[in-house]
């Protein structure tokens, strides 16, 4: 089992930035330029693989994680053996995803006293642990931290530019080699605001789900030592890495839902 630590101001050791990110990149071999590259949690995964072989398994990792759900996936993959060796860390997985300098530092600094706590000094090769995989830093921390479908990153269309000088330019006609008016550019545009709208519900629906499933992982977290079956039934699925991992323990939908913002699925759905 790991030893549990518990970081505080006076316990944290000074070291910089540039200290901890280039023990990371030493440690597993790796070419992070920012502590918000640790927001995809594949390297906290390996340390683990690092300090308790067995514990985790590297082949459900993404190592080539480069979104926000792909992230969450892995932090549930790391909660998982934290939760198999007996580490009393909450993982805030909701902060770290979004790619915030001061989260990920906080939870790396606690880490590394974590792991000097409980490296014994074995031998490790990374890049054969996660067979020559690379993990690829997350893209542009901060601003990109949406779900695959992310239109709101587009940039507008711009027209083409001219190269006659500001000064001596004509005005032309609202008309392009290809074809396309202002009426065209302004349709364009909000076909493009309608998927941003669009982009955001979906968005506010998911925290809103995440944030309920969150509030279930704490209550039952708060019962661990009660030995309640159906508790420990609601931690396999919460911990499922895998869609359909444990399909005996998936309740069936209702067939009615009278919760506004709760929506029922066919049964036959995946």
């Amino acid at each position: 089992m790991a030893v549990n630590v518990h970081s505080t101001s006076m316990t944290i050791e000074n070291l910089s930035r540039h200290d901890m990110l280039a023990w990371v990149n030493d440690s597993l071999q790796l070419t992070y330029t920012k502590i918000e590259h640790l927001c995809t949690g594949v390297a906290y995964c390996q340390f683990m693989d690092m300090l308790f072989p067995g514990c985790i398994l590297l082949r459900k990792v993404k190592f080539q994680a480069r979104l926000e759900h792909e992230y969450i996936h892995n932090f549930k993959v790391l909660q998982a053996s934290f939760k198999r060796m007996n580490v009393d860390k909450i993982i805030p997985v909701e902060k770290l995803v979004k790619s915030k300098f001061q989260d990920n530092f906080e939870f790396l600094q606690w880490f590394k006293k974590f792991f000097d706590a409980n490296y014994d000094g074995k031998m490790y090769d990374p890049q054969l642990a996660r067979q020559g995989l690379e993990m690829s830093p997350a893209p542009n921390p901060g601003p990109q931290r949406t779900s695959p479908t992310a239109p709101k990153i587009m940039p507008p269309p711009q027209r083409a530019a001219t190269t006659t000088p500001a000064s001596g330019m004509r005005r032309h006609p609202p008309y392009s080699r290809n074809g396309g008016s202002d009426a065209e550019i302004m349709e364009i545009n909000q076909q493009l605001m309608d998927l941003k709208l669009t982009v955001d519900g979906l968005e506010k629906e998911r925290d809103f789900y995440f944030g309920k499933l969150r509030d279930i992982e704490l209550i039952c977290q708060g019962h661990e030592n009660d030995n309640n079956p159906i508790l420990n039934k609601i931690m396999d699925i919460l911990y499922a890495t895998e869609i359909g991992q444990h399909p005996s323990l998936l309740p069936q939908p209702p067939q009615h839902s009278h919760h506004p913002h709760l929506r029922t699925r066919p049964a036959n759905q995946a």
